[in-house]
């Protein structure tokens, strides 16, 4: 029997940074975000000779070692380490599992779409389908998180593993002790179609360690810079408020705020723009994009643009013209999920 999950990737559209402490645990936060159909999977297949063996096929990476209770951090697919690391740990009694984990994601590490989150996500789903265990949505976007962050000691915020678990539009509250809520929208289909023929993702080609910028964004919070602090409280207004333009189906308030949220956010850190991203942003608007703004910490991966619909095929032209990618995509509201596969 074979174990496959999948878990959806996330566009940040609103929020972003007010979801990592410490700023979360003072002022709490508020991220607007929606899950796409590009995604990341998992497939388990128990084994029965003692070993273990992690495959990243889309990083061309492996992993192979005779089973063990854990396995050291050492940058070779640690996210597969950690992962196995927590559920025999806490779900099996510390007892070794023999089996082999494959992955791969529909986008690369750095792309500012929560892959990385998204892949703990996917492979912890089918390590609970796999062990039977019984954790529920918030169960398992938290264990994520937990993984991610305490466990590895990667730096970040929380969005990426509740819409990842979740999927679909989500407004999501963060605070302290960890303590997240997740409020799904009931955006009417229309204004769904409407804002994914009004939205163009272009992905630039470039990937980033997320890591560094938000560790400068963090050290800006504990050095009580008064100016980091203020811009994370205008993100954490964007959200509400282009929660709001969403849900009335106003696409170009809605593309207004993205815009502003993006001017506030590129002052947060030296990293999160640069002179290609901004010669990107140039085209697009004058191309016709009402707004643009980088999915994520920044630096590089994913940019989101809004576009009047009838102006999104001049956009597009004017974006192949340039090194990256336009992506198709479609919003996909089902969250992480897995199935067994008789062999």
């Amino acid at each position: 029997m074979l174990i496959r999950s999948k878990a959806p990737l996330r566009l940040g559209l609103a929020g972003g940074g007010s979801d990592v402490a410490p700023y979360c645990d003072l002022y709490g936060g508020a991220v607007l975000n929606a899950s796409i159909n590009l995604s990341s999977y998992c497939t388990i297949e128990p084994l029965d000779d003692g070993t273990v063996t992690f495959l990243a096929h889309d990083r061309e990476e492996e992993f192979s070692a005779p089973s063990a209770p854990s396995f050291a951090y050492d940058g070779l697919l640690d996210l597969h380490k950690g992962v196995y690391n927590r559920v025999v740990r806490d779900f099996n009694n510390g007892e070794p599992l023999s089996l082999k984990v494959t992955t791969y994601s529909d986008a690369p590490a750095g792309s500012g779409l929560g892959s990385s989150s998204t892949m703990v996500v996917a492979i912890l789903t089918a390590y609970a389908e796999l062990l039977h265990l019984p954790l529920g949505e918030y169960d398992v976007a938290h264990l994520a998180f937990a993984i991610e962050r305490q466990d590895i000691g990667l730096r970040g915020g929380a969005q990426d593993q509740y819409a990842a678990t979740f999927g679909g539009v989500n407004f999501m509250e963060f605070h302290e002790d960890n303590r997240v809520i997740v409020n799904p929208l009931r955006v009417k289909k229309w204004i769904l179609s409407e804002l994914e023929a009004s939205t163009v993702l272009y992905y630039t080609g470039v990937s980033r360690s997320s890591d560094k910028i938000i560790a400068q964004q963090i050290e800006s919070y504990k050095a009580g810079e008064g100016k980091s602090v203020e811009a994370v409280h205008r993100l954490k207004q964007d959200a509400s408020a282009m929660k709001e333009a969403l849900l009335r189906g106003n696409i170009r308030h809605f593309g207004e705020i993205l815009g502003r949220s993006w001017e506030t956010k590129r002052k947060l850190a030296d990293q999160i723009s640069n002179p290609e991203i901004e010669e990107v942003m140039d085209c697009a608007r004058a191309a016709g994009a009402w707004a643009g703004k980088v999915s994520g910490a920044g630096g590089g991966g994913f940019i989101v643009f809004i576009v009047d619909p009838v102006e999104r095929v001049q956009l597009i032209k004017a974006l192949n013209q340039l090194a990256g990618d336009v992506v198709s995509f479609q919003f996909e509201a089902h969250g992480a999920f897995a199935w067994n596969v008789p062999t």
